[in-house]
């Protein structure tokens, strides 16, 4: 009998989390399993959902890096009319057919203004008459809540409602306990994975992009645009980079009037486009890689042994990027810049400062969808 999977995601600036909820889908179908992933945001266009039944719930983003207002394509801020009908969808799509597993991305330990939904969502799975197992999917750190209670709930939520968390991590490397206080009170249900690699099935540059270049890069979503701006004007002031060529990667989700800016001021030497599907095959050509520390990039940069400058997002009380550059930095992997600090010349002097460093790969345990959907049909299968 075919197994079927249920996978809930919400991406809101970045795209790592859907990037790495898909990679879990396709892992699971490989092994014969049926998945259907609900996605809360359109879509990005290098999201390899082959092998997929996607449903697209109403789409809605984060209005910015407070993750306070959440708005509509067209710019409406959602309301209780929205939620309950986002709720309905997300509820009518899971119930659809019976599910064997059902997968939530982030919560319950994130996405704590979308309980609205995934509270529901969890309860109607448990309150079943032949419940599926029931697991999260978390990356390797979590961003710090400024109240201790908020964390607690977290772990509250996980031991009432879930089988297993999935953390995406290589224990050796970063553990859940490094940004969670509450780990150990779950540990019976915690198995690390690795790293989630999404890079699989990703095309070769065409020849030439990519060789001896700086590769500038913010990731697939709608942040970044200061590093661009930043990298455009610290190129000159390089010592050890100026005499190549700067390739400079814009998300797609940042918006056309800034891109169009960032492009009037590209001078010669200077190539800005959009986020590419070949990023890691041009950061395994590259000199040196210039981006911020989101987890999809960090795993790239260290499998393509590239030197690294990090200018870890940090708007608001974002924590996560902070902590995965500098456990980098700690390794001898990267330098590291805080955004607050960036300037042309802070960035121009950690670039050649990053040029110090060995080129080469560091070894960290990958293969993170793959292990994730083994976990699961383990558990599956006892559960049988």
């Amino acid at each position: 009998m075919t197994r079927s999977a249920f996978i809930h995601v919400q991406h809101l600036l970045g795209t790592g989390h859907v990037l790495r909820a898909a990679a879990i889908g396709r892992a699971l179908a490989a092994r014969g399993v049926s998945v259907t992933l609900a996605t809360g945001n359109t879509l990005p266009p290098h999201a390899d959902v082959a092998g997929l039944e996607v449903v697209e719930l109403p789409p809605v983003r984060a209005a910015d890096a407070r993750f306070k207002s959440f708005l509509t394509p067209d710019g409406k801020e959602i309301d209780e009319t929205w939620k309950a009908a986002r709720r309905q969808a997300a509820l009518r799509a899971f119930t659809a057919r019976p599910f064997d597993l059902l997968l939530t991305e982030t919560w319950p330990f994130g996405r704590r203004p979308f309980a609205f939904e995934l509270e529901p969502l969890v309860a109607t799975a448990r309150a079943m008459k032949a419940p599926p197992l029931v697991a999260a999917s978390i990356r390797d750190i979590l961003v710090r809540k400024q109240q201790i209670w908020k964390e607690e709930q977290m772990a509250e939520l996980a031991e009432a409602f879930y089988d297993r968390v999935l953390v995406h991590s290589d224990p050796d490397f970063i553990r859940l306990e490094d940004s969670f206080p509450f780990a150990e009170r779950i540990a019976p249900l915690l198995r690390y994975t690795g790293f989630v690699d999404t890079s699989s099935g990703r095309p070769d540059a065409p020849e030439g992009d990519g060789d001896d270049e700086v590769i500038v890069s913010c990731g697939g979503g709608a942040v970044g645009a200061d590093l661009l701006a930043a990298a455009i004007d610290a190129r000159p002031l390089s010592r050890r980079a100026s005499d190549c060529r700067w390739r400079l990667l814009a998300g797609h989700d940042i918006d056309a009037a800034t891109f169009d800016t960032l492009s009037a001021k590209a001078s010669d030497g200077l190539v800005l486009e959009r986020a590419r599907r070949d990023f890691p095959s041009l950061l395994a050509r590259a000199r040196v890689s210039v981006s911020q520390a989101g987890y999809n990039t960090a795993l790239d940069i260290l499998r393509a042994g590239v030197p690294a400058v990090f200018v870890p997002f940090a708007q608001i009380r974002e924590t996560e990027q902070q902590q995965r550059a500098d456990a980098l930095q700690r390794h001898g992997r990267a330098v590291v810049t805080p955004e607050a600090a960036l300037t042309p010349e802070s960035l121009a002097a950690a670039v050649d400062d990053a040029l110090t460093l060995p080129k080469h790969q560091f070894a960290v345990q990958t293969g993170g969808a793959e292990r994730s959907a083994d976990i699961l049909i383990e558990d599956l299968e006892r559960r049988r």
